[in-house]
């Protein structure tokens, strides 16, 4: 089968598709046959060497790419039940010590990092959905606010910073939106109460909005410190992006988010998605053997979603 993996670090040329066994599924997982699968800035991270010098994963002659998976099964192993081949399935890739991630024909993970498609979606729809929707949702677990408390979100029209906006409105938060001007209308069908114009003063244009500032803060956008300034004394504040998180400065409760894999929840956000209530936006689609050409658009910036791969 074809896989997209890297040998050495550096920019989008590094990017190789090889020829690689057909991994089986172990006692506890399920193969899947991928059909698309997301393009995220983690994949970057990667692809540059940016996790290995920062510690988060050894170096190893060959790194796979790849969180997000969107295919149908098509082995199960040994003890797994809820799923058989054929059954369309979406799930997350999060570990970093494997030399095959989602960016392939085929993958394995651990069933309990699978959940079923959402009925209603395209694989390469359903392909934004695992990493970028969780992310967003366990952020906001860690913000841990009341219903009708007020959370700032932070690149409110990116495909984080999006599901974060819906999935915290869904929770009967007030959320106070931070995006390009021109994204106003966008955030606020997300379901925005209050929008901020990317690059205001944020702590003074927030606390204009909601006097003594808001209750918590996701910060899809790593803007850090100047988003901090905007969250009231004892409020708690979620980073997304490695090394992006502030000092605690005023007993606010501060803490990078990492990701884990979720099949459980990943089935609940599906099914928020097929009622409508998450909103799938792809921003464009390359073939496996494009995966460079991905790259370099995403390094263009500009995107409101996310590029998928298509196998």
């Amino acid at each position: 089968m074809r896989a997209v993996v890297i040998r050495s670090f550096g920019g989008p040329e590094v990017l190789k598709v090889e020829e690689v066994p057909v991994p089986r599924a172990g006692a506890g997982q399920v193969r899947i046959r991928v059909e698309a699968a997301g393009v995220n800035p983690v994949d970057v991270a990667v692809r540059t060497g940016a996790l290995v010098e920062g510690g988060l994963s050894e170096r190893r002659e060959v790194h796979g790419l790849g969180w997000d998976v969107a295919g149908s099964v098509e082995e199960i192993g040994a003890g797994v039940t809820g799923f058989a081949p054929g059954d369309r399935v979406i799930a997350l890739s999060d570990r970093l010590d494997l030399s095959l991630g989602a960016y392939a024909e085929q993958i394995v993970l651990d069933a309990d990092a699978v959940a079923p498609a959402p009925a209603h979606a395209t694989s390469v729809q359903a392909a934004t959905l695992p990493l970028n929707a969780l992310t967003a949702d366990q952020a906001i677990d860690f913000v841990g606010l009341a219903e009708g408390q007020t959370l700032l979100v932070t690149g409110a029209a990116g495909a984080v910073g999006g599901y974060a906006v819906e999935l915290a409105v869904a929770r009967g938060l007030r959320v106070v939106a931070v995006a390009g001007a021109g994204d106003e209308d966008l955030v606020r069908g997300f379901g925005a109460e209050f929008f901020v114009s990317r690059g205001a003063e944020l702590g003074s244009a927030v606390r204009g909005l909601v006097p003594g500032g808001v209750h918590g803060a996701i910060d899809a956008a790593a803007i850090g410190t100047a988003a901090l300034t905007a969250v009231r004394n004892g409020g708690s504040f979620a980073a997304v992006r490695g090394g992006a998180a502030p000092v605690a400065l005023r007993g606010t409760r501060v803490a990078n988010v990492w990701i884990r894999a979720d099949g459980a929840r990943l089935a609940e956000l599906a099914k928020l998605a097929d009622d409508g209530r998450l909103t799938f936006r792809v921003a464009g689609t390359f073939p496996l053997d494009q995966a460079a050409a991905a790259h370099e658009r995403l390094a263009e910036g500009g995107l409101r979603g996310r590029l998928v791969l298509l196998t």
